[in-house]
């Protein structure tokens, strides 16, 4: 699955009810932190999305194209099976994506992906 999520105080979710509401796709949810999220999902909205803000993104642009391509490339196989090929590409992209995280805990090596997808490095 691919998701775009926006995050911002819940005391300053408005801007995000108004994000949703210009793009009309997304839901929006209330963490137990204070936060309030708007989550978009799935490989043709992230693509047509990200598509649509790539050029005014600032922060995180690295991983906006990267995932772009991504949905790119979900979005016409959705259907198929992947080709080896194509698997590694993807790897390559969750890979760049990982890499602009601040969150280092949950993160997968090239062989642990390769394995899970049942690919030889």
């Amino acid at each position: 699955m691919t998701t775009i999520c926006f995050y911002q105080d819940t005391r300053h979710a408005k801007a995000l009810h108004w994000i949703r509401e210009v793009l009309g796709i997304g839901y929006h949810s209330t963490r137990n932190d204070g936060m309030t999220e708007l989550r978009i999902n799935g490989y043709q909205q992230v693509r047509d999305i990200l598509g649509s803000l790539l050029p005014f993104i600032r922060f995180k642009k690295i991983q906006a194209v990267a995932l772009h391509t991504a949905a790119e490339i979900l979005s016409d196989n959705a259907k198929n099976m992947l080709e080896s090929k194509t698997l590694k590409t993807l790897i390559d992209l969750i890979l760049v994506i990982q890499g602009e995280n601040y969150v280092t805990k949950k993160k997968k090596t090239k062989v642990e992906l390769y394995k899970v997808l049942g690919l030889t490095p």
